[in-house]
């Protein structure tokens, strides 16, 4: 039984089994195996996460044929013990003094070639491939885009307890007034309510007022909103360890007839978007979705950013909608679509969902209205 207030807990179990995945993944893409360094990936595999990520060695080695293996510090020790995921590996731990590499160094093939987190210390590889010269690497990012992608039951919980958070703090937001008071003020009220409704981390909170709007990264700052202004939000971060980010443009007082109109073709390209996902339709697919529909309203050249990305333990990772990327959707896979129109010196518009692939297509994670909402 659960709550979105209490998932379900992930167990040893849980993690066994992605490393397994993980493990029959890498010898797919033809790798003797992976070498995850702290991170998302090591989070995502072990549920561990150090308290501080130093230049101590830390790293988990998973190949065909042995146990996973988690290398750790000896004064870290006690804190990879108690990782929900220990159970399901062998730690190894090395004393300061002594060469981490050559603890390392044995549980690798000496000429076989490994994924290794984008995030690994360049002075941990070049350790290891100094007593391993024969061996080749290559980033888990390139090797295994998909290695978090497909979420289960227990994550979906996560991801949809963490999108409702982020669709009550917009019903919020809607309340407060925003003529008058700077970008960094909404800003501020966006963060206090993702942490009131149970988020433990705040990511980015996007307030872009009037011409700011226009850029889709602007990051909040000491513009004052005025009557008239179109207002793009865009915010989220991590609730139970699981990601949220959604978009939605206010406008303060009635807009014009070019506003409404911007914003109903973008909302209309957001909808296209959502309908064309389903099991088996290549990531580009929603891209070209979207981006059809804000072409043929002649606003292509404004559209600059790709449709979406993938979340999970961040807020940002693949797969991505955008044309060329053709792997094709599986259920269980969460990404955003979140198409824009951009019109530079004047405003700015985005609507976001997060979406997760069902058996016969798509279910979004955030339910607020994407009709533009009128604000004081």
């Amino acid at each position: 039984m659960s709550s979105p207030n209490q998932p379900v807990p992930f167990t040893a179990d849980d993690y066994r089994e992605r490393m397994v995945r993980a493990v029959e993944s890498a010898a797919d893409a033809g790798l003797a195996g992976l070498l995850v360094a702290p991170g998302p990936d090591l989070v995502h595999l072990t549920g561990y996460q150090p308290t501080a990520i130093t230049e101590r060695l830390t790293v988990l080695v998973l190949a065909a044929g042995q146990d996973p293996v988690l290398v750790v510090p000896t004064l870290e020790a006690p804190d990879a013990e108690r990782a929900v995921g220990a159970p399901a590996l062998t730690l190894r731990d090395w004393t300061d003094g002594k060469d981490p590499y050559a603890v390392t160094a044995p549980l690798l093939d000496a000429a076989g070639r490994f994924g290794i987190s984008d995030n690994a210390w360049a002075m941990h590889l070049l350790g290891l491939q100094r007593l391993l010269p024969a061996t080749s690497y290559a980033s888990l990012t390139e090797a295994l885009p998909m290695l978090r992608a497909v979420k289960d039951a227990h994550e979906l919980e996560r991801l949809t307890a963490a999108g409702a958070a982020a669709d009550a703090t917009y019903d919020e937001i809607l309340k407060v007034r925003f003529s008058g008071r700077r970008e960094t003020d909404v800003a501020a009220d966006l963060s206090a309510l993702l942490k009131h409704f149970g988020h433990s981390q705040v990511d980015f909170t996007v307030v872009g007022s009037g011409p700011n709007g226009a850029n889709p990264h602007h990051e909040a700052g000491e513009r004052v909103i005025e009557r008239g202004d179109m207002v793009v939000l865009d915010f989220g971060g991590l609730k139970h360890g699981y990601g949220s980010d959604t978009s939605r443009t206010v406008h303060v007082g009635e807009p014009t007839a070019e506003e409404q109109r911007v914003h109903d073709v973008v909302r209309e390209a957001q909808e296209a978007g959502c309908r064309a996902v389903r099991p088996g339709v290549a990531c580009q697919e929603i891209d070209r979705a979207a981006r059809a529909v804000i072409t043929e309203f002649g606003y292509g050249d404004r559209f600059i950013h790709r449709t979406g990305h993938g979340i999970g333990v961040t807020t940002h990772e693949p797969p991505y909608m955008i044309e060329g990327e053709e792997q094709p959707l599986v259920p269980g896979m969460c990404f955003s679509v979140e198409p824009g129109i951009y019109l530079p010196g004047r405003f700015g518009v985005r609507i976001e969902d997060i979406v997760t692939v069902t058996e016969d297509g798509g279910r979004r994670l955030n339910t607020t209205a994407r009709e533009m909402a009128i604000v004081e």
